[in-house]
């Protein structure tokens, strides 16, 4: 019997190292799947979509409101130039704000992983945060509010256009109905002048009654008043997302904070990363 209990202490001794190390690469992928700051990986991903509405079809709903007034509400070149370089201007911003988020979305993501990764080891207390680390966040919190201030701006304005024509829509579709009984189709006008998108001296600067239904007809102004509505849907996600962005930088900041000073008081060394 005693030659028989090297055999059974390698066989057990085989099978315990075969549970650690099934359990290890186990715990290994529980460990990764623990680090990936879900928060951010979602707030990226709305972020991106987000900005890619807003962009895309902003810039192409402006060219096709651009190309309506030209045709109907403002036939002289010179009346509209102001317009046409604001155009031109902020469609130039759309493009600076596609690269700048694709690039802070990616940073804030990274930063995301960094933080979320530091706060499970700070809690774990298997290495302490340091005073520039800390500060790198609570930047990137100070950036992200602004960023969101701004994008709330972004987003009421961009809500505008949508407001001119759904309005331009709805006296159309009021001007078609049957119900209506409208006697005097040209005394139903839309005067684009009163807006201060065209001077006053621009020339037609209104439409009215079959015009004005021909102009709802056309491919641009469909186009456009749905473009508008996706490109404000769009900064409404991107809004939301910097609001996530900054609910989880803040709080990966506070814990960090809060651990710094705990361990601050209960230790005099500390390891840095």
């Amino acid at each position: 019997m005693d030659g028989t209990k090297p055999g059974m202490e390698s066989t057990t001794e085989e099978n315990q190292e075969e549970m650690e190390e099934s359990k290890g690469c186990f715990e290994c992928c529980i460990k990764c799947l623990g680090g990936v700051p879900y928060a951010s990986l979602v707030a990226t991903i709305l972020c991106f979509s987000g900005v890619a509405l807003f962009c895309g079809c902003g810039h192409v709903a402006l060219t096709g409101t651009l190309t309506m007034l030209e045709n109907h509400f403002s036939q002289i070149t010179t009346d509209h130039a102001t317009l046409t370089i604001v155009i031109q201007t902020m469609q130039y911003v759309i493009y600076g704000i596609a690269s700048f988020f694709f690039v802070y979305g990616i940073i804030l993501l990274a930063e995301g992983f960094y933080t979320t990764s530091a706060v499970k080891k700070e809690l774990q207390s298997q290495f302490k945060t340091t005073v520039c680390g800390r500060c790198i966040t609570a930047t990137f919190v100070f950036l992200t509010y602004i960023l969101g201030l701004a994008f709330l701006g972004i987003f009421g304005f961009s809500a505008i256009p949508v407001f001119l024509f759904y309005n331009m829509w709805t006296t159309c579709a009021a001007m078609k109905s049957p119900m209506a009984n409208i006697t005097d189709p040209d005394s139903i006008c839309v005067d684009v002048r009163q807006y201060g998108i065209i001077p006053w001296n621009a020339t037609p600067g209104k439409a009215c009654g079959s015009t004005l239904g021909d102009i709802c007809s056309t491919s641009e102004f469909y186009l456009s008043f749905h473009l508008y509505i996706v490109a404000c849907a769009g900064a409404g996600a991107t809004l939301i997302a910097l609001l996530i962005y900054m609910m989880a930088t803040t709080y990966n900041y506070a814990v960090l904070k809060f651990m710094s000073h705990s361990n601050r008081r209960s230790t005099k060394f500390s390891e840095p990363y």
